[in-house]
C-alpha cells in the first residue's frame, strides 16, 4: 500500500461521494470524516466504508447501527498523499441528521445561512432511538 500521509493523531481526511454511475447520477458529496490505517485496511478487505470516530475514540462501520451502508466503487488519493476520495453506493441517506448529505445546509456571501432545499430521506430519530 501506498505510503499515506496520516497526520500526527495517525488519521487521515475522507471525502466521500456519490458514485457517479448511482441512479441519479449527480457525484454529491455525501460526508467528510476520518480514518486510521486500520479503517482503510478494513474499507479494502471489506468493501464497505469504515471509519475512525475522533469523538468516540473507535473504529466504526458505516451503516453499523442505521444500515445505510456504503460500498466502495473506487477511490484516490490526492497528489500529496494527505487525503482520501471513495466514490461509493449509498445505501439511503449519509447524514446522522436523515439527509441524504452532510452538506445540506449552504450559505450566502455574508455567511448566513439559505433556507435548506431538501427534505430528510429518512428519521434519525427512529433510525438512531437508543
Amino acid at each position: 500500500m501506498k505510503n499515506f500521509k496520516f497526520n500526527a493523531d495517525g488519521l487521515i481526511p475522507v471525502i466521500v461521494q456519490e458514485s457517479t454511475g448511482s441512479t441519479p447520477s449527480r457525484g454529491r458529496v455525501l460526508m467528510m470524516a476520518w480514518m486510521n490505517r486500520e479503517a482503510l485496511e478494513r474499507t479494502l478487505a471489506v468493501g464497505k466504508m469504515h471509519y475512525w470516530s475522533r469523538s468516540r475514540q473507535k473504529l466504526w462501520y458505516k451503516g453499523e447501527s442505521s444500515g445505510h451502508t456504503q460500498e466502495v466503487v473506487r477511490w484516490f488519493a490526492d497528489c500529496d498523499a494527505d487525503c482520501l476520495l471513495f466514490e461509493v453506493r449509498q445505501t439511503t441517506g449519509a447524514c446522522h441528521t436523515g439527509y441524504e448529505s452532510c452538506f445540506f445546509q449552504s450559505y450566502d456571501a455574508q455567511g448566513q445561512p439559505l433556507p435548506i432545499d431538501e427534505q430528510p430521506i429518512f428519521d434519525a430519530g427512529k433510525v438512531y432511538a437508543s
